[in-house]
Order: C-alpha cells, then sequence, then structure tokens
C-alpha cells in the first residue's frame, strides 16, 4: 500500500470558537480527502510535533507526499515585508518547507497544491506577489470568496512539456482559480509547465527529477468536481504522479 503524507492545514486557539477554542488543530480539507483516497493508497495527515526524531521517523515512512492549499505563505518567508494585509502564516511556512526539505532531499515523490505550489517556488528560491492585483498590472482578479471553487480560467500549457503531454487531446484547457497570491520570481531548477491566460505561472517541475515526480499546480485539482465537465480532468493529474512511487 502507498502511504502518501499530506501536509496538515492549521487552525490555531480562538476563543470564539465552540469546539477547542483554546486549542490548535490540524486538519485536511475532505475534497483533499476524497481525491487522494483510492483503492492501494493509504492517506496520512502529518502532525505537528515538536520532536524533530519522531517526525523523521514518519517520513521515513511515507512514500510520497502532497503539500495542501489553505492560507497565504508569509513574505518573510522569501524575505519581504509585508505590504498590506496579508500576513500569511509563517509558522505553517516552517512546517511545511521541513517536510518539503526531507521529500527533495531523499528523491521522494511530492505535489505542491496552490499554497504548497507557492512553498515549493520559495523553498527553491524564488518570491511571490504578495496580491496580484495591487502589484501587477494586467493580470485578472484569480479569487472570489463567495464563488470560490465555481471559477475558472483557460491556462497554455508549456509546448511538449509534461501537461502538454499529459493532456494532449485537451484544445481548450482550463482550470479553478483559488488564489491572490503568485509566482513572481521562479525558483532555481524549476521549469514551467504552464501559464494562466493572463501570464502567471500555472504549474511548475523540478528538473532534477523526472517530469512530474516533484512539482506543484497553482490551481486546486481537488476541487474541479465542481464544474468538472469544464476543467481538465484531476484525476488524470494524479494517476501521473503515482506513477513516480516505487
Amino acid at each position: 500500500m502507498i502511504k502518501l503524507g499530506i501536509s496538515s492545514c492549521f487552525m490555531y486557539p480562538d476563543l470564539n470558537r465552540i469546539v477547542f477554542g483554546p486549542k490548535s488543530l490540524s486538519y485536511v480539507e475532505n475534497d483533499m480527502a476524497n481525491y487522494v483516497t483510492r483503492k492501494g493508497i493509504l492517506p496520512v495527515l502529518i502532525p505537528d510535533i515538536k520532536d524533530e526524531e519522531l517526525l523523521n521517523d514518519i517520513f521515513s515512512q511515507m512514500d510520497g507526499f502532497i503539500l495542501q492549499g489553505g492560507v497565504d505563505i508569509a513574505p518573510e518567508t522569501y524575505g519581504e515585508k509585508a505590504i498590506g494585509k496579508w500576513k500569511g502564516d509563517a509558522y505553517r511556512d516552517a512546517f511545511e518547507l521541513n517536510i518539503l526539505n526531507y521529500a527533495v532531499k531523499n528523491s521522494k515523490p511530492i505535489m505542491g497544491i496552490c499554497r504548497g505550489f507557492q512553498l515549493m517556488n520559495v523553498y527553491f528560491g524564488g518570491t511571490l506577489y504578495q496580491d496580484t492585483l495591487t502589484q501587477k498590472t494586467g493580470v485578472n482578479d484569480h479569487r472570489s470568496a463567495v464563488l470560490y471553487d465555481s471559477i475558472k480560467h483557460s491556462v497554455v500549457f508549456t509546448e511538449g512539456g509534461f501537461l502538454d503531454k499529459l493532456y494532449v487531446n485537451k484544445n481548450e484547457p482550463y482550470v479553478n482559480t483559488v488564489h491572490h497570491q503568485a509566482v513572481k520570481d521562479l525558483g532555481k531548477n524549476l521549469e514551467v509547465y504552464a501559464f494562466s491566460d493572463d501570464g502567471l505561472i500555472e504549474a511548475f517541475g523540478y528538473v532534477k527529477e523526472p517530469a512530474g515526480k516533484i512539482f506543484g499546480v497553482q490551481w486546486h485539482p481537488e476541487f474541479s468536481h465542481t464544474i468538472k465537465e469544464e476543467l481538465v480532468d484531476g484525476d488524470v493529474l494524479f494517476d501521473a504522479f503515482l506513477k513516480h512511487f516505487k
């Protein structure tokens, strides 16, 4: 059975919360759980524990990893100061960078989704737009708190690249869009797999591993079921990822 480690999303103490108000919570979003759970795969939520030795023991038992979406990357994680209200979550950044570092150094497959994609870019030395509408002219609004995963835009796959080959019969590919941060400077040893229709980087892969083994996408393939017939098939992407597991 493939053991797939999933990075935890965090909720911090909030006394206005009825349940576990003074406690910190680690969780996986349900669409993600359904997306990765299939016969022969054991999803494992990576816990937030302080003991590095125990944590590394857990890492060593995983066959690969997924970095979930969620709250913003903290600007200080990539050497910047916050330009406004977008403070991000530096604590979660450090937690997931530890996972990512283990995966890369041990040649484990890893898939970054939205926030995970952005964190991968930072790990490899890249930077982000803290807020695309504020910092970059000519871009569309890529996030709606109300419409959420029911909005989409077209993407352009890099000719001959991983996604171009994967979706070879898709003439007009569309993906969902649930983000306001984006890749600014691309990290080292990353190759672009796709751009959005307004020029933002939408997917990339690590060139020192086979295409699709260590990669990230800006969209949420686990949310594809919301407007399934209008988007590229998220299961095709996950199936291609699984081919890299030994």
